[in-house]
């Protein structure tokens, strides 16, 4: 155990880069149904940063907080479930945000998760819609970005082995 979180099972090969002082990171979590399907949020239009955008799960790290420990907490937070295992890591991203708190550096996984797939108990006033998005919805993932800002989309592409368009 970790910060007094159930243990995680990490697969082998999954890795937890180190992030230097001062630097800003963000951990992004793909959770996918037994469909293949990624799972995303819709974030609310009152949102400063990418208002009424799709999004996956996640959020910034915590001074101190190990991206691991980061990746637990903003899944449980935004929809209830638990970290079961962390399958494969996805690389870093950085990119910043038009909320003038500078460069961020994403670290994204996919995971499993112990939890109604089907019920998450989402912050309502952040994020007031969900769905399901396969190889054939993906596209929807782009709603409301512009085309130098699909990252959502490329992670979800990424995640479920599709060629990016």
């Amino acid at each position: 155990m970790s910060g007094g979180r159930p243990a995680v099972a990490v697969a082998e090969g999954v890795t937890f880069p180190e992030p230097a002082p001062g630097e800003r990171w963000v951990v992004g979590a793909v959770v996918l149904n037994g469909r293949g399907e990624v799972f995303a949020q819709l974030r609310a239009p009152h949102r400063r940063l990418f208002p009424d955008t799709w999004d996956l799960i996640g959020g910034h790290v915590d001074p101190g907080e190990t991206l691991l420990d980061a990746l637990v907490r903003e899944v449980h937070e935004e929809t209830g479930w638990r970290v079961r295992r962390v399958l494969r890591f996805l690389g870093v991203l950085t990119w910043e945000g038009d909320d003038g708190l500078g460069l961020r550096h994403e670290a994204d996984y996919v995971i499993e998760v112990d939890g109604d797939l089907t019920a998450p108990a989402l912050e309502w006033d952040k994020h007031p819609r969900f769905g399901w998005f396969g190889p054939g919805s993906l596209d929807r993932l782009k709603e409301n970005r512009v085309p130098a800002d699909q990252l959502v989309y490329d992670v979800a592409a990424r995640a479920l082995g599709v060629k990016a368009s």
